[in-house]
């Protein structure tokens, strides 16, 4: 038998190795700077680019696609190679895949912080980079199957299978939740609507969970667990049984994100029985990866690499378990747009996602640089450390939710709102938000730990090289089952017919849900006094959206009555019909907004914007003084206008064309009603006198778009005699 000589790329792992630390320690940053500016609101003032609603998308890009990405990219390539018996397909392609991947990171850092967002959730980035991210996602794809296909190894290993389902799943939710129409080179509007934005969203969103930050990391965890605890996979059917209903059910669970919202009923109800499915491979995943470890609980006290994947399994139980039981209706009334959820989401980021990265990191780069660890004393104070962040950061969040959803739905006798601020809720909370930034401190702690440890043990190894390996030449692959060969096992030799296989399982609950939604008009009735926004009103909402108010503000007053008695009228999906994107928001630090419009004065929301503190005492939102000062861009109006048309806006020709003179129109008659205030009136007109030429007229700044759209809000339904039809617009 002909034995052949290679060398795996372990450059390429290097750089994604370098690269997970690097983006680790930037992503957890900013994480901390937000957990303490809920305590401090003003401690960025005056700085736009570093306000909190441009730095959330910032941070959930840098812990999901730059840290976790990287470190996906770094198991794989590791991985793949050794369990495929072969170098990887193209080193040019491997190339393109980690200096794309990084330019795109680079990108997101930059365009985040100065607004540029579509304000979809994990998905804010503008419609240049979901091209830029779908090509080298592709790259990566490529690259994969061709190591595939050239593989000395006859039958594919179960990490491959979930590698495989990553690539094509992911490469299916990131396209057809990124498709949108661009106004210019960094503005778009997505093609959905309202309640269809909304579906393909949560099942963009959902998915994105569970094909980046879950699928990938369990094909890691089949790998690297019994390669540390050098013991075999506890049970190669478990394993299948985990594969195939994992794939096949998780893209069915996106809809319980909407329970209760405007989204068609039995959508939500189709997304609450397979999310309760979801408990049994899941926790099927997480047995097998702990019954790995049998036999080798002596290593687990002592080497660290193990202690980092038991506890990350762990947090991946737990986190599988909260999934299937906040889909429940009942649970989720109570938890939905409060802390309980952030909670959730970090335990199974922190826990499963940064701990399995962390045992990988300590496992993989003594082995590139040829030496041991250079303090197994160090990693274990990390493993520590980090353990108790994630407690200190996860617990008082639950305790804060629990809070905020038995406070919000408290009455008195008289069956008004016990708590009918809704600031006396955020004030209860501040002490569980010290606790979160203590653990969020003691967390990043740990990741600093571990850059020292790596550093100091790569100066101490030699310099990474291509390590020489040797397997047989892979012949004869047969295309027929042989006498007594399974079925699965004759799919672990096809590697195409195994990832076709795998995206028609993930594809049939996506058109299942997705298709009758947008296809099927009905579903969406529409409400005949519902109107296109203004001009000035749709350039407000584009500053909405580029402000981040979406991440702490909702625009859905779900059906009960403590929120009808808090908001107003439960929303209907008809109103939603012009909304691209869709903005129902999916967390409440601050009160909902569907129905705010009329409900205060012009003067209060450019007040409450300049020093929200002078309006709501108490309040933990930021200053937008910008939005005072600044004027208003008008250049594009007839251009996102044109594109409206083109989605389906009945906005005519006329509307377009005297667009410019409609703005003037409306922003002065709120400037007129700013008038109203004297304290305003003395002082605009001082800014005036000083301005001089460079002055600008308060009716072309952008609080003026803003209050617009705000005071638009809720506004186009009256409860009464609101008219329903069938047919959408």
């Amino acid at each position: 038998m002909e034995v052949q000589q290679f060398h795996y790329d372990n450059k390429i792992v290097k750089n994604f190795l370098y690269a997970t630390m690097l983006w680790g320690v930037v992503g957890m940053l900013v994480g901390l700077l937000l957990a303490f500016m809920f305590l401090f609101p003003n401690l960025t003032d005056g700085i736009s680019w570093l306000s909190f609603g441009r730095l959330r998308p910032l941070h959930t890009n840098a812990v999901i696609f730059a840290f976790v990405g990287n470190a996906i990219f770094a198991g794989v390539y590791y991985s793949t190679q050794r369990l495929l018996k072969a170098r990887m397909f193209s080193d040019l392609l491997s190339k393109i895949n980690f200096w794309g991947w990084q330019l795109i990171i680079v990108g997101a850092a930059i365009t985040l912080p100065l607004g540029f967002t579509t304000s979809k959730e994990y998905a804010e980035l503008e419609w240049p980079f979901d091209i830029a991210i779908a090509v080298i996602w592709v790259v990566f794809g490529w690259n994969l199957i061709g190591t595939m296909i050239k593989r000395r190894q006859r039958h594919l290993y179960v990490a491959i299978w979930f590698y495989l389902a990553t690539f094509v799943t992911v490469a299916v939710l990131h396209i057809f939740n990124s498709l949108e129409l661009p106004v210019s080179g960094l503005k778009s509007y997505s093609v959905y609507a309202g309640v269809q934005d909304a579906l393909v969203q949560w099942w963009y969103g959902h998915n994105a969970v569970a094909f980046f930050l879950t699928t990938p990391f369990l094909g890691l965890m089949y790998y690297f667990v019994p390669k540390a605890a050098n013991r075999p996979v506890y049970s190669y059917r478990l394993s299948i049984v985990h594969f195939w209903s994992l794939i096949f059910i998780y893209i069915w669970a996106g809809p319980h994100h909407l329970l209760y919202t405007a989204l068609p009923e039995w959508a939500q109800n189709l997304g609450v029985a397979f999310s309760v499915m979801l408990l049994m491979p899941s926790w099927g995943g997480m047995i097998n990866g702990l019954l790995t470890l049998r036999g080798a609980w002596d290593k687990v006290r002592t080497d660290p690499v193990l202690k980092f994947m038991v506890v990350a399994i762990t947090g991946y139980g737990m986190a599988t378990f909260e999934g299937p039981m906040l889909s429940l209706k009942n649970v989720n009334a109570i938890a939905h747009f409060t802390d309980w959820i952030i909670a959730h989401v970090h335990v199974g980021a922190l826990a499963w996602n940064g701990f399995l990265a962390f045992g990988m990191i300590y496992y993989l780069i003594p082995r590139l640089v040829k030496t041991k660890l250079h303090s197994t004393a160090l990693a274990n104070l990390h493993f520590w450390i980090g353990t108790l962040g994630i407690i200190m950061y996860a617990l008082p969040m639950y305790v804060a939710g629990f809070t905020q959803a038995s406070m919000w739905k408290q009455f008195n006798p008289d069956g008004t709102l016990v708590y009918g601020n809704f600031l006396e809720t955020v004030s209860e909370i501040i002490p569980m938000y010290w606790m979160r930034a203590i653990g969020g401190t003691l967390y990043i702690t740990g990741m600093l730990i571990l850059v020292y440890n790596i550093i100091v043990t790569i100066r101490k190894g030699s310099a990474v090289t291509d390590e020489l390996a040797e397997a047989p030449a892979l012949q004869n692959v047969s295309k027929r089952r042989v006498a007594g060969e399974g079925w699965h096992t004759w799919l672990e030799r096809k590697p195409i017919k195994l990832t076709i296989l795998a995206t028609v399982a993930i594809l049939i609950g996506g058109i299942v849900q997705i298709v009758p939604t947008i296809m099927v008009k009905s579903n969406i009735p529409t409400i005949s006094s519902v109107k296109p926004y203004s001009p000035l009103e749709l350039e407000g909402r584009d500053l909405y959206i580029r402000e981040g108010c979406v991440g702490c503000h909702s625009q859905m007053v779900r059906p009960f009555r403590s929120e009808v008695e808090r908001y107003g009228e439960y929303s209907k999906a008809g109103e939603f019909v012009y909304d691209h994107p869709f903005l129902w928001g999916s967390k409440r630090t601050g009160p909902d907004l569907h129905r705010v419009g009329g409900k205060y004065s012009d003067n209060w929301h450019l007040n409450h914007m300049y020093d929200p503190q002078s309006t709501s005492s108490g309040s933990i939102m930021p200053a937008y003084q910008w939005l005072v000062r600044n004027e208003l861009d008008k250049s594009q109006t007839e251009d996102k206008m044109k594109v409206m048309v083109k989605l389906g806006v009945p906005y005519t020709d006329e509307d377009i064309a005297n667009a410019q003179q409609s703005m003037l129109e409306q922003g002065t008659q709120i400037e007129k009603n700013l008038y109203s205030d004297p304290d305003f009136a003395a002082t605009y007109e001082a800014d005036k006198q000083a301005g001089g030429q460079d002055f600008i007229e308060m009716r072309n700044r952008e609080i003026v778009a803003i209050i617009a759209y705000l005071q638009r809000l809720g506004t186009d339904i009256k409860v009464k005699d609101t008219e329903v039809t069938t047919t959408q617009n």
